[in-house]
């Protein structure tokens, strides 16, 4: 068959394993620039998915779509530079206090701007919300076919796609129709590291506001377009201003917790069923059980 065309939605989020005090907004939104900025780790995995088909089927193209500000643009130098083919920032303040309702909106409002697609590929769910819920609404709103904790595409023939997914109760194995939006489980392969020859061939790539930013040369994305990552904007999109941000999010944040796990007294125990019957007693008085 020839290449499939397959966009990846990667999230740059807020590495969890640093949560502090300053963490949340007073309007009860994750305050970014108080926390360390990673590629959300499952949002790895669907890149390296999306490489694979990428390698088993000649000819396919991927594309890396992120939304956020201007930051963002290192989660698409990092898939260029693991094989990517190129990426497109979806920026604007617009944007700002989303929820999974409004940025499943604006991403699938920029999908359709970007045209046509056989495959998107994005991670089961962002360590910032943990909610599994952007991918199968982007799904809806396109109204294509979801395949959900996928781990690895067994097929791909004509218009039809054979996937394994891993549940709590087992593995399945399923088929779908083309186009088709796919979550990916943690549990699929880890992504591939950078590739030497393409960091060096990307080192420079920039959206057009960094170029401006910093000063580059213009005339080096002028003669290498493939440097230029593309930036869209809410206005770009035709996006319904009601529907996008804080305005478009009727999920609230009442308050947020930093609970730190500390190690107490531990008790070692035998085999036998006094130990046994007096833990599960000791355990029921203290209402750690029922």
């Amino acid at each position: 068959m020839n290449g499939l065309k397959i966009i990846v939605l990667a999230k740059q989020v807020p590495d969890t394993r640093n949560v502090g005090k300053d963490a949340m907004t007073p309007e009860g939104t994750v305050n970014r620039a108080a926390l360390p900025a990673i590629f959300n780790p499952e949002d790895l995995n669907a890149l390296e998915l999306a490489l694979r088909i990428k390698d088993h089927h000649p000819g396919s193209t991927v594309s890396m779509l992120t939304m956020g500000p201007f930051r963002a643009a290192d989660i698409i130098r990092e898939g260029l530079f693991r094989g990517a083919d190129n990426g497109y920032l979806l920026t604007d303040r617009a944007f700002a206090g989303s929820d999974t309702l409004a940025t499943s909106y604006a991403l699938s409002c920029a999908i359709r701007a970007i045209g046509a697609y056989d495959l998107i590929i994005c991670g089961r769910q962002a360590i910032d919300g943990d909610t599994a819920q952007v991918g199968p609404q982007v799904a809806e709103k396109l109204g294509i076919p979801q395949i959900t904790y996928a781990e690895e595409v067994q097929k791909i023939e004509g218009k039809t796609i054979r996937l394994r997914r891993r549940l709590d109760r087992g593995v399945e194995t399923v088929e779908g129709s083309l186009p088709l939006l796919i979550t990916v489980n943690g549990s699929a392969p880890e992504c591939r590291p950078r590739n030497v020859k393409l960091m060096m061939k990307y080192k420079y790539a920039q959206t057009g506001s960094e170029i401006q930013e910093k000063g580059s040369d213009t005339a080096l994305y002028d003669s290498r377009s493939y440097l230029k990552i593309a930036e869209i904007t809410a206005k770009d999109i035709n996006a319904n201003a009601d529907d996008l941000g804080l305005t478009g999010s009727p999920t609230k944040v009442k308050k947020i917790e930093n609970i730190v796990f500390q190690a107490k007294d531990t008790k070692r125990l035998t085999n036998a069923n006094a130990d046994i019957e007096g833990l599960m007693v000791e355990l029921i008085t203290n209402h750690t059980l029922g």
